[in-house]
């Protein structure tokens, strides 16, 4: 079966609803209705008058994790850490903490909404669930204890933590596969063979944004039209990302055009065909023509060894252009975005610093890596 039918197929699954799903929160939205985007920007407005400054970065660079942990306690996250002091410490606390923060934040955010915001931010916060069943398939693929996926999980879509925690403790990929049965996942998952993982992954990355496409594409409201807006540019950003990816590892044409998804802004499938059949220069130079190649001029080159400074700069771009859509678009679903994107943003942070100070990595390559 080949991609396209698989979409098509997962598609279809959709249609029928998603309240089939096993351990989920039925969480139900409507297209329909009267939105109270005032009320609700009052709310987010207070949400994110809780986030970190970008002053508080250098400061936590400067602290041991034991410290971090004791810092971010005495703020948004102190609920988070009280309740998993006891189970965890040091590196594993703030992990976990983090994870479990960002999941109650976005069902908060779910949970004070109703009717088109509703469904919007529902449809949005699915990549979450993709993340998951990522995270779990890859974990018992490479022998991971059930200790360590959980470290990685964050039940901030629609499955439940409890659910998802008890996939991490099953005994093979098969049996995390099977309890997809009746979800519209299954019929990507029960593609994987042992060998394709990566292959499964960028399948069910596709399948999201092509679902989250389609399903607001049709509803043409003002607030639609502005959600629109900001997948595009998401499904922009992360083609550029895979195909820079793509062209450092020398792979076919045809496997990097299975990676391709399709209704971004920027390229048209057009233009990513072309892209992609271009030699690593030749690339480079024609993307000099496209908008965003202003936002990686100054880090971007055909010397370039990595592509960790490009990347943080396309990371940054996407919290920029939130902020400053949601300034041009005030009480309307554009502020809800910027939080998510903006608190997601924090989250990553932090776990960048974490993680980086566990590992012994030094300040400069931790700080390089921080989307501020």
């Amino acid at each position: 079966m080949s991609l396209m039918d698989t979409i098509e197929r997962g598609w279809n699954g959709l249609k029928r609803g998603w309240n089939g799903l096993i351990g989920t929160r039925h969480i139900k939205g409507s297209r329909k209705g009267t939105a109270n985007y005032s009320y609700l920007n009052a709310r987010v407005k207070g949400m994110k008058g809780h986030l970190f400054p970008k002053e508080t970065y250098p400061r936590l660079m400067n602290m041991e994790i034991d410290q971090i942990a004791r810092y971010i306690q005495e703020s948004s996250y102190k609920e988070d850490i009280d309740q998993l002091a006891q189970s965890y410490e040091s590196a594993d606390l703030v992990e976990h903490a983090l994870n479990r923060n960002l999941a109650v934040s976005f069902t908060k955010l779910i949970n004070i909404s109703e009717d088109e915001p509703k469904y919007l931010i529902t449809e949005y916060l699915r990549k979450f669930d993709v993340w998951n069943i990522k995270t779990i398939l890859r974990g018992k693929h490479v022998g991971a204890s059930s200790a360590e996926i959980k470290e990685n999980l964050v039940s901030a879509g629609e499955y439940t933590y409890t659910f998802l925690s008890g996939l991490a403790g099953k005994e093979s990929t098969d049996e995390v596969i099977e309890a997809f049965s009746e979800s519209y996942y299954y019929q990507i998952l029960k593609q994987f063979d042992g060998t394709n993982l990566s292959d499964i992954e960028n399948m069910l990355d596709k399948m999201y944004y092509e679902h989250l496409y389609q399903s607001i594409y049709e509803t043409r409201t003002k607030e639609f039209k502005l959600f629109l807006r900001f997948v595009q540019t998401e499904i922009d950003v992360r083609n550029l990302l895979t195909l820079f990816r793509t062209k450092k590892e020398n792979l076919a044409e045809d496997e990097i055009m299975e990676m391709m998804i399709d209704n971004g802004n920027v390229f048209e499938m057009d233009d990513l065909k072309k892209l992609v059949s271009l030699s690593y220069e030749e690339f480079i130079d024609e993307l000099k023509r496209y908008s965003l190649w202003d936002k990686i001029s100054d880090c971007c080159s055909i010397e370039m060894s990595s592509l960790i400074a490009m990347e943080t700069s396309l990371k940054k771009y996407s919290l920029t252009y939130a902020r400053q859509f949601s300034h041009a678009n005030p009480l309307s679903i554009a502020t809800i975005m910027d939080y998510i994107i903006t608190k997601n943003n924090e989250v990553n942070n932090l776990r960048i610093i974490v993680r980086g100070k566990s590992a012994g990595l030094s300040d400069e390559i931790i700080r390089n890596q921080l989307v501020i």
